[in-house]
């Protein structure tokens, strides 16, 4: 009788504990359905809403399961200043180092401005700026994609792109 006791703990603990290794997720890119579920229809920056451009969407997942994402918005309604520096939105969960930068966790609109890369927060105060390369080599250039990149991601708007890693 011990000897079964022993035997469905030892199967109750297997169980738990495979279960819990089951929940970890690792780093990934988002897919279509994922962006599907967290890319907001709308975005505020500025006092104004700005639709979002799903099929511009792009993200990932850390191996903690929070999630970073980033749209191209439709920005016609804003003044020329802000449309010169204000494509898209970007929701992080996790502290991101941009192009060696860091950039805490929160909403943001972003832009490939002129000859930075520019994160300001949704007051349009600019919260990171930098340097993004060109990648010349790049045969098909789409408006916003994230590709792997050691244990980061170069996130490229056209054929510009910015190193991105989760911290």
């Amino acid at each position: 009788m011990n000897n079964v006791r022993v035997a469905a703990a030892g199967s109750l603990v297997t169980l738990l504990l495979s279960l819990g290794v089951a929940q970890n997720v690792a780093q990934h890119l988002l897919s279509a359905d994922e962006l599907k579920n967290v890319v907001p229809a709308e975005f505020f920056f500025r006092g104004k809403k700005a639709p979002t451009q799903l099929r511009n969407a792009t993200g990932f997942q850390t191996a903690d399961g929070k999630v970073t994402f980033a749209a191209l918005v439709d920005a016609s309604g804003y003044s020329t200043a802000i449309q010169q520096k204000y494509q898209g939105m970007l929701i992080t969960e996790s502290k991101l180092n941009i192009g060696g930068t860091d950039l805490a966790p929160g909403a943001y609109g972003f832009g490939f401005a002129a000859d930075k890369f520019v994160v300001m927060n949704v007051a349009n105060e600019d919260a990171l700026s930098g340097s993004y390369q060109t990648d010349a080599s790049l045969k098909r250039a789409v408006p916003l994609k994230l590709v792997e990149d050691g244990s980061g991601y170069k996130l490229y708007g056209g054929k510009k792109w910015v190193s991105v890693k989760p911290e």
